[in-house]
């Protein structure tokens, strides 16, 4: 049944901590409230719900499936009553307000040094970041969990306004003690033999080693499938295969002589990096500050912050063959 009128902002505010935090005593705390006072908060809420919103178990409190429905709503209107607040003072001259945007994985090298300095131009503004695989920041901008997301290509599921802001070099990477770096240039022909180290299905650079093969008509063989940048860094470093990864992601290691390009041609590949918003959604006004500096300023930023980018490697040189000399 529906809600009656009697349901109060303060009621969904309450209960919307109590979900989040996952106990009344933890909700209490930060609303600075009694453990009664938000009881009988919920009680009443659950009154006009005319269902049970928690249960409460042994460690703790969980939602009902009718507190699930409930606070899905109760955070968007929170958010929206937090957004319009933040609105209001940027209309008085006060540019504040809080930054919500989401990362793929690989975008969490380059994304925070821009973040920091968007926020010292910006004193006033907080910086919510998330970082997932591209399915879960797929899913946080339907769900508006975030105002920007940050990836490679924009979704197909989801009608977004998407802004290239900064080229994405992609590469295949080994140890320079791997047998591919010293004989002549690698084919993918000769990749599809090797243990290629990836990333897992949902992410950017999976989906793109994977078009890559398909439009090579080539099998992909997977030596590892690892959620971690950081591990398929290091196995790729022991010797254990080659890689596949944002050169974003591993500029100190190629600069440490630990990783290096893989000699081939179109190696490494450059994709585009953008900042995407749902179409529907109308941004605030700090969401669209940020995605200006990205797209005014976000390659000269990534420069910046990391340096040029390590030079490709030059051809392996032919081999001299000895001629027996000849005698006049």
């Amino acid at each position: 049944m529906p809600l009656t009128k009697n349901a109060t902002f303060r009621q969904l505010a309450t209960f919307h901590a109590v979900a989040r935090l996952g106990s009344v005593s933890a909700a209490a705390d930060e609303l600075h409230l009694t453990q009664p006072a938000v009881s009988i908060q919920i009680a009443a809420l659950e009154e006009s719900a005319r269902s049970q919103l928690l249960q409460r178990t042994g460690r703790g409190i969980r939602l009902t499936e009718a507190g699930e429905l409930l606070d899905g709503y109760a955070r968007r209107i929170l958010e929206l009553w937090r957004e319009a607040g933040e609105e209001m003072a940027t209309l008085q001259g006060v540019f504040s307000g809080t930054l919500r945007v989401g990362a793929i994985t690989t975008a969490e090298y380059l994304l925070p040094p821009m973040l920091v300095t968007f926020a010292n131009e910006h004193p006033q503004v907080k910086v919510k970041l998330q970082v997932g695989n591209r399915d879960e920041i797929v899913q946080m901008l339907a769900s508006q969990e975030i105002d920007l997301a940050i990836m490679g290509r924009p979704p197909a599921e989801l009608k977004t306004d998407s802004t290239p802001f900064a080229k994405h070099p992609m590469a295949f990477l080994a140890s320079p003690n791997h047998p591919l770096m010293a004989g002549p240039r690698a084919t993918m022909a000769m990749l599809s033999n090797e243990r290629i180290l990836v990333r897992e299905r949902g992410s950017g650079t999976r989906s793109t080693i994977e078009r890559l093969f398909k439009d090579a008509g080539l099998p992909l063989r997977i030596g590892s499938e690892l959620s971690s940048n950081e591990a398929i860094k290091h196995m790729c470093a022991a010797g254990f295969g080659v890689a596949f990864l944002s050169m974003h992601t591993c500029v100190l290691e190629m600069r440490a002589g630990v990783l290096a390009l893989l000699p081939m041609e179109h190696n490494p590949i450059e994709r585009d990096w953008h900042v995407m918003h749902l179409a529907s959604r109308q941004l605030p006004q700090v969401a669209l500050a940020f995605e200006k500096f990205l797209s005014t300023r976000g390659q000269a930023e990534i420069a910046r912050q990391l340096g040029p980018a390590p030079a490709k490697p030059a051809p392996p040189r032919p081999r001299k063959t000895r001629r027996a000399a000849v005698r006049a």
